[in-house]
């Protein structure tokens, strides 16, 4: 009993410590804060806000006239013998890919109170349905960072093919646990029934369209302005520890690893800015030296996208701690869809060579390393860089059945 008070009492004293922490450096750099403040609102307002707001608008219409109960159904055969979590599961993962984050913790947040499913279907259908939202991937980085929407689709191929592959291995986590229910019957041609599940979703809504339409636009600006909030708050942290020294050791120890691979350690900033939030590491890798290869920066950004950013994990924990959903088996696996999506983005990248050939003046440098085909892939670094992240992968797998498995 006392380890557990003591365990907690130093918790309280570690989140008061920061907290305390970050309003010191906040008051000694004013300007720095007020300026990394306003990066974090220009990112948010003159990219990912016009960017995704039709998009979440649109998504709001389509859950209100049921369009994706529709697709839930149609999906419902291939979500519990692939991934062993029930039908309502489909629907999750539709506005997962949909909407993107934080939309899939906060629908398996809402099915786990309504008892649609147990805890460890949640944990499974939250590790694998919190993507990133294919306008994010177009829209913000590909168009708004990179200008370049061929891009989009080397990186949305990577997302979503990790993702997949993210739900394949968790359906493996925790097999003694019994389902929250048996799978449903067949009750007629499935395309009849999705059609019939839409439209009850319809009438179960019961709005007309001029409030349909008014709630939608209001639901997306405030889901909007809580990224916003976020990004902002990130943009400042990272700036001031950034410049207070505090990330130093942390970025020479990343340029170190990045130089092992023979990436450029030039990357190490963007990739540090990435862990805590990813609109700002995405940012900050597409403004990257001219002398730094198209590809590094693509597999930088996409592990980050993949690994959502300290920013998500905030959202996710906030919307996952009103039920007994666990976070740490939703942080294994954004370890590991965010190690799958580097590794499948060097395996995409080549492929794409050459509808990018007039992206940048610094294709050379990196055309030389790619000339040799895919199979050369220059060296045994980059062969090691691959064994490496697999290593990790399946060292997040056991840990996961370690620690789950044997309760």
């Amino acid at each position: 009993m006392f380890q557990p008070l003591l365990r907690s009492r130093l918790k309280s004293i570690a989140l008061a410590s920061i907290s305390l922490f970050i309003a010191v450096i906040l008051l000694m750099y004013p300007e720095q804060a007020f300026k990394s403040s306003l990066r974090g609102l220009t990112i948010w307002w003159d990219v990912v806000f016009p960017a995704l707001l039709p998009f979440f608008i649109t998504a709001e219409m389509m859950m209100g006239f049921g369009v994706v109960h529709f697709l839930g159904v149609l999906l419902e055969p291939l979500m519990r013998p692939i991934f062993r979590v029930p039908g309502e599961g489909a629907f999750v993962m539709a506005v997962g890919l949909i909407s993107g984050n934080p939309m899939g913790a906060k629908l398996t947040s809402r099915l786990r109170e309504q008892g649609l499913i147990s805890r460890e279907e949640g944990e499974r259908l939250v590790s694998f349905t919190s993507t990133a939202g294919p306008l994010f991937i177009f829209g913000a980085v590909s168009v708004g960072f990179f200008e370049n929407v061929s891009i989009g689709i080397i990186l949305a191929l990577a997302h979503y093919s990790s993702s997949i592959l993210v739900g394949l291995i968790m359906r493996f986590y925790e097999p003694q646990a019994p389902p929250s229910s048996s799978m449903k019957k067949n009750e007629g041609f499935i395309l009849i029934r999705a059609v019939r599940a839409m439209h009850r979703a319809r009438l179960q809504d019961g709005r007309p369209l001029g409030k349909l339409l008014g709630e939608s636009v209001s639901s997306a600006v405030q889901t909007l302005l809580m990224i916003g909030g976020f990004i902002i708050l990130f943009s400042v942290l990272v700036h001031l520890i950034n410049y207070v020294g505090v990330t130093a050791p942390l970025i020479s120890i990343i340029a170190q690893i990045l130089d092992w691979f023979h990436f450029p350690i030039g990357l190490s900033d963007s990739m540090l800015s990435g862990i805590f939030e990813i609109t700002l590491g995405s940012q900050i890798a597409s403004a990257s030296p001219d002398h730094i290869p198209l590809m590094y920066q693509l597999t930088i950004v996409s592990i980050m996208i993949g690994w959502n950013g300290l920013s998500i994990h905030a959202q996710v924990a906030s919307m996952l701690s009103r039920t007994d959903v666990r976070y740490i088996p939703y942080l294994l696996a954004r370890i590991i869809h965010g190690l799958l999506a580097g590794v499948l983005t060097l395996i995409i990248y080549p492929f794409f060579e050459k509808k990018l050939a007039g992206y940048s003046s610094t294709l050379p440098v990196f055309s030389d390393w790619t000339s040799t085909s895919f199979t050369g892939w220059g060296g045994l670094q980059q062969v090691a860089l691959i064994v490496f992240f697999l290593w990790m992968i399946h060292t997040c797998f056991k840990l996961i059945k370690k620690r789950y498995s044997a309760n």
